[in-house]
């Protein structure tokens, strides 16, 4: 019964994960939902500004502080191993759900392209975004990146094991293919909006934050990641430096 209960909790975990990311995709976008980001204005804008920047801080501090090993020794002393990243993404939903539900619109225009090419170039680049961003999910391991490989291992009694450290394709161009993808879907639109640039800015910082502390905990993990570190840069492609990567090293581990 544990078994399948971890399953049956592990399977809706993932469906509340793509309900929350279609969601998302048109709460950025602005279309087929009820509220998106830039819908109209509630109240005074700097009670507006305050509850959006609380509800970002707060999606931030439960992403990565739930995604630390410490956190997760603690967690596994509470629920199986086998849903613990199930646990993770759950708590990652309800936290983007809080944020689509108390989201402050602000309003106001950074810039409002006018131009239909440069309309096209930019809704191009936001489905570029998620494209990429699904697409770096599969290349390394999506299900056990959203807890599905875990709780199926465990359902046929399988023992639980980690994925080896190894660099796929976008793996070595970019050390992180998903937040190019994150960062695409952020600043890929044709009307910027005060609101909008307030919630690019802060996921842009929590991105560039969130990867220290994740390269340090895939130092630690996987020693060979620092080589691959030194060779492959961290989100903007350029020139490799030539630093031998070990040939063990064939597909990409994340830190979460």
């Amino acid at each position: 019964m544990n078994r399948i209960f971890s399953f049956l909790y592990g399977t809706a975990s993932y469906a509340a994960c793509l309900a929350t990311f279609l969601y998302l995709a048109g709460f950025i976008g602005n279309f087929g939902v009820p509220k998106s980001m830039d819908s109209a204005p509630e109240g005074p804008w700097q009670t507006a500004l305050m509850i959006d920047l609380g509800l970002l801080i707060l999606f931030a501090l439960q992403h990565s502080v739930m995604a630390r090993p410490a956190f997760k020794r603690v967690l596994t002393c509470v629920v199986p191993d086998a849903v613990e990243r199930s646990t993770y993404v759950l708590a990652s939903s309800i936290a983007m759900l809080l944020l689509f539900w108390q989201w402050r619109p602000l309003g106001g225009t950074v810039w409002d392209v006018q131009s239909e090419a440069a309309k096209v170039v930019f809704y191009g680049g936001y489905a570029f975004g998620w494209v990429l961003l699904l697409f770096a999910t599969f290349i390394i391991n999506h299900f056990d990146l959203f807890g599905l490989r875990q709780v199926w291992r465990q359902l046929f009694g399988k023992p639980q094991s980690g994925l080896k450290f190894t660099t796929p394709f976008l793996y070595r161009v970019v050390r992180h293919p998903l937040y190019v993808g994150w960062l695409c879907i952020f600043w890929s639109t044709p009307a910027m909006t005060v609101t909008h640039l307030v919630f690019a800015v802060m996921t842009t910082v929590y991105i560039l934050v969130a990867i220290q502390f994740e390269e340090r905990d895939l130092i630690a993990k996987h020693p060979e990641y620092s080589a691959y570190r030194q060779q492959v840069p961290m989100i903007v492609p350029g020139m490799p430096r030539r630093v031998a990567i070990p040939p063990s090293v064939r597909t990409a581990a994340v830190a979460k």
